[in-house]
């Protein structure tokens, strides 16, 4: 429900609200926040709330490190975990800077920088998100180990899948606070779960990745078990994948959808780093129907990208290279504008196989390029590429190069 500033503050009180918790997160996604009480609320929407800005990592230093909180109503959802009287919501929000400019390594004014210019383009972006995890045992003092949860294989049923009724648990939480999951099955690896959900427009399906993976790791806890969304938990076993579906309208013509397609796969090399930022998502490509090639295929899980057998308003592209530790927002943004070059410049459409790209040998993909092998390839492409300095502001850039 898109609540305005004074439904919002009627709720507070109509609903017995204790405390309110200003979301956000840092350039590689990891969410913060800060709570305020009821009270505070009011001052919170016509001025922010000033945060200690150095102590998160890429936000700056000592020298100037007041930023300011400004939550957005229309994001108000209530946490179901929490209390039932004197009961918990939370707020994403807007950064600024104390003169009221919007804050740089904010991500998540990134993604409406995109939004808007997709907008101006004439073109709506709408993404559907598929996250992989794992659930892996606690030991005797509650710290994760590597451990899985079950030995179960892919949609597997009970008594084998142990983690059908914490799945069950996940949806219900995440349906009371207005997402709704399309589906959620065991996954190949041991313990590995995934929850889908419908498509949506780009900022509520970034939003809905935050709440998702906090969801998921708050109820694995309440279960004694811990959530790992890491890209390679366990080195003989899938990875953790984040299969990020995308389609595009217009507002003149229809879209063109291969046109879309040519711009990720044009620019999918050097975007690799925001799709998979740490040193272990290397592990992951190449591996257990994760990616190595940019390539494409129809129904084909080895691809980059994959077009699933859909029709109508359901046609759409499935990128398979990002993992669960990317920046929603950023990887959103990127596709948007990626998305967006492909349409104003014709890029053409090729790179196209129709079998295993794990079984072909090197003369089927001698015409193909491979995606970055380690991290240090990954910075190296996205660092001396125009298109990424282009939308990807210097100090986040900066950051995911190590610099």
């Amino acid at each position: 429900m898109n609540y305005s500033k004074e439904e919002v503050m009627q709720y507070i009180v109509e609903e017995d609200v204790k405390f309110i918790r200003l979301a956000f997160c840092d350039v590689f996604g990891n969410q913060k926040n800060v709570s305020i009480m009821p009270d505070e609320l009011p001052r919170a929407f016509k001025y922010g709330i000033a945060f200690d800005a150095s102590a998160i990592k890429g936000f700056g230093d000592e020298t100037h490190s007041d930023l300011f909180l400004h939550p957005e109503p229309e994001t108000l959802t209530w946490l179901p975990w929490r209390p039932e009287h004197g009961k918990v919501v939370r707020m994403f929000c807007s950064i600024t800077h104390p003169d009221g400019t919007l804050f740089e390594c904010d991500s998540r004014g990134l993604l409406r920088k995109a939004i808007a210019d997709a907008k101006d383009a004439g073109y709506t972006f709408y993404f559907g998100a598929e996250q992989e995890f794992y659930l892996m045992e606690l030991d005797e003092k509650n710290n994760p180990t590597k451990i899985p949860y079950d030995n179960a294989g892919y949609m597997d049923i009970a008594p084998e899948d142990r983690g059908e009724n914490v799945r069950r648990e996940i949806c219900l939480t995440l349906e009371q606070m207005g997402i709704s999951p399309e589906s959620s099955h065991h996954e190949e690896g041991p313990g590995q779960n995934e929850i889908d959900f419908r498509f949506s427009d780009a900022l509520t399906a970034a939003d809905n990745v935050m709440t998702f993976q906090n969801v998921v790791k708050t109820i694995a806890r309440r279960n004694g078990l811990f959530a790992d969304f890491s890209p390679k938990p366990l080195n003989n076993a899938s990875g953790n994948g984040f299969h990020i579906n995308c389609s595009v309208k217009s507002r003149e013509t229809t879209a063109d959808f291969d046109l879309l397609l040519s711009g990720i796969l044009d620019k999918a090399i050097p975007m690799t780093l925001f799709f998979n930022p740490n040193e272990d998502s290397y592990n992951r490509l190449g591996k257990q129907k994760a990616p190595k090639y940019v390539s494409w295929g129809k129904e084909n899980r080895s691809q980059l990208i994959r077009i699933p057998a859909a029709q109508d308003e359901y046609r759409r592209i499935e990128l398979r290279s990002p993992d669960p530790t990317a920046n929603p927002y950023i990887a959103f943004a990127l596709l948007i504008w990626a998305g967006i070059y492909g349409m104003k410049h014709n890029v053409e459409t090729n790179k196209h196989i129709d079998i295993s790209a794990y079984e072909v040998g090197k003369n089927n993909t001698s015409n193909l390029n491979k995606l970055p092998e380690s991290i240090d390839e990954a910075r190296s492409a996205a660092r001396n590429d125009e298109f990424i300095k282009k939308y990807i502001p210097k100090a986040i850039l900066g950051i995911y190069c190590a610099e």
